[in-house]
């Protein structure tokens, strides 16, 4: 796993040391001197996670970290805080600030590395999902989604899982107003709570009887309803290899007995302040997407979907030198179908066509219709010969079976052309991309047409 780290200190020597233990584990290191160095690091770079010292000139840690919290671009960037202060009034004031975890200099290296490469996980969860956001602010929703970020949120929602009453009895006074708590002392019985969904945070504590917390965790991990629901570990003194443990299996947080309220309460805001960020995107794509970006009739994406999106993957493509191919598909003389049939049966045409197109592509092969009667499918990690293959399977689909009419026992004979092409020589942008394939569709139908055509490499 390698990502960007940002190291901000203003005292060389302690960047000097954090730089050498990150490039020790292959991860790429920025510095900076200052807290107005770091605020523009991370708005110019693609910054992973900050290591932030707090005890700086002129500007703080405290200060920057609510900069880069309050700025919509950066606030989704970990901030981890690296300090000489060990009071718990620091750390709390620090996740209070919106930092995501506080370390306490000198920073133990099994710690400071495992907490780093946790952070790393959720931020390119976090990366994906606001890519895809992107797309949708890119083809003018911005507003749905805004409109549904200012609605009230709901009281979080905590399950508890402790068989010691006393101890589930100290936890519920301390979150008491904060979130709804539900206690399960039963490890496995809580699993299947958990996963009955609903809950913003799981608060697991290592001292269960005769059961091991951290199965109870790999378990939360590996289903699909729990795997992103933030997993909080209460452990007693002495078991730091847990914890390291726990981290590595996904665990998002961590406190040590004797747990101090206030600190309790500010790690689980920040785990369901992130949390709920990542669930808004989801809801937000899932929901505004389809009603933006779906053309109505066959159910494939748009052209507004494709103009915007094919970028992103055509970009993402040539920066990691993969293979990218696109097609383009025209349906034979459909003008004469809706001629002769009517424009109900071209529009049941057109919704078959789209089925079986979707059929015989991937799940990550990117189907729309470019308009009227023709489709584009976007292929990454596609060779073009291996496009050309898909494409003639395709055009047997369609010619091999006739379409229904609607009209009982009868069926029109339909076929396509296509047009293959995909990044090479020559081909540095979207629309020279398109170009090619659009110029091999123009021979596909010259030839003849129901035939598929590649463009010279």
């Amino acid at each position: 796993m390698t990502a960007r780290i940002l190291v901000v200190d203003d005292v060389p020597a302690n960047v000097k040391l954090l730089e050498a233990r990150l490039l020790a584990e292959y991860f790429e290191v920025i510095t900076a001197n200052s807290g107005a160095d770091a605020l523009e690091a991370c708005e110019n770079g693609k910054i992973d996670v900050v290591l932030l010292d707090v005890m700086m000139p002129e500007m703080d840690g405290f200060e920057v970290c609510s900069r880069l919290k309050a700025d919509p671009a950066t606030q989704h960037i970990p901030v981890v805080m690296v300090t000489a202060l060990d009071q718990i009034s620091d750390r709390v004031r620090g996740l209070e600030a919106g930092a995501d975890d506080f370390l306490t200099k000198p920073v133990n290296d099994l710690q400071l590395m495992t907490r780093v490469k946790s952070l790393v996980r959720l931020k390119m969860l976090t990366d994906e999902l606001r890519l895809r956001a992107s797309t949708t602010r890119n083809i003018g929703i911005e507003e749905l989604l805004s409109r549904r970020g200012s609605m009230p949120e709901a009281v979080p929602q905590v399950l508890l899982v402790d068989d010691r009453p006393t101890s589930a009895e100290r936890f519920a006074k301390m979150v008491r107003g904060r979130c709804e708590l539900t206690l399960n002392p039963d490890p496995q019985a809580a699993f299947f709570q958990a996963a009955e969904g609903g809950f913003d945070c799981v608060i697991l504590s290592t001292g269960l009887k005769d059961y091991d917390p951290l199965r109870l965790c790999s378990q939360l991990r590996t289903l699909d309803r729990t795997r992103f629901v933030p997993i909080m570990l209460i452990a007693g003194e002495g078991e730091e290899e847990r914890l390291v443990r726990g981290l590595e299996l996904g665990v998002n947080d961590y406190l040590v007995r004797p747990v101090d309220q206030h600190e309790l309460v500010a790690r689980l805001a920040t785990q369901i302040r992130r949390k709920r960020y990542n669930d808004h995107l989801r809801a937000s794509l899932a929901q505004t997407i389809e009603m933006a970006v779906t053309d109505g009739l066959t159910g494939l994406h748009n052209r507004r979907y494709l103009d915007s999106h094919l970028a992103t993957l055509f970009e993402r493509a040539r920066s990691r030198n993969r293979p990218l191919s696109l097609m383009i598909t025209d349906i034979d003389r459909f003008k004469a179908i809706n001629d002769g049939w009517g424009h109900d049966v071209g529009d049941e045409v057109l919704r078959e066509f789209a089925s079986r197109l979707r059929k015989n592509v991937r799940g990550i092969d990117l189907a729309c219709r470019m308009g009227g009667e023709e489709f584009v499918v976007v292929m990454p990690d596609t060779e073009p010969a291996i496009a050309e293959k898909v494409a003639e399977r395709i055009r047997m689909q369609i010619a091999q079976t006739p379409f229904p009419t609607g009209t009982a026992g009868e069926a029109i004979e339909v076929t396509v052309s296509v047009g293959v092409a995909g990044i090479g020589p020559g081909v540095d942008t979207v629309e020279t991309l398109m170009k090619r394939a659009d110029i091999a569709l123009y021979e596909a139908k010259n030839g003849g047409r129901n035939r598929v055509v590649a463009a010279a490499a």
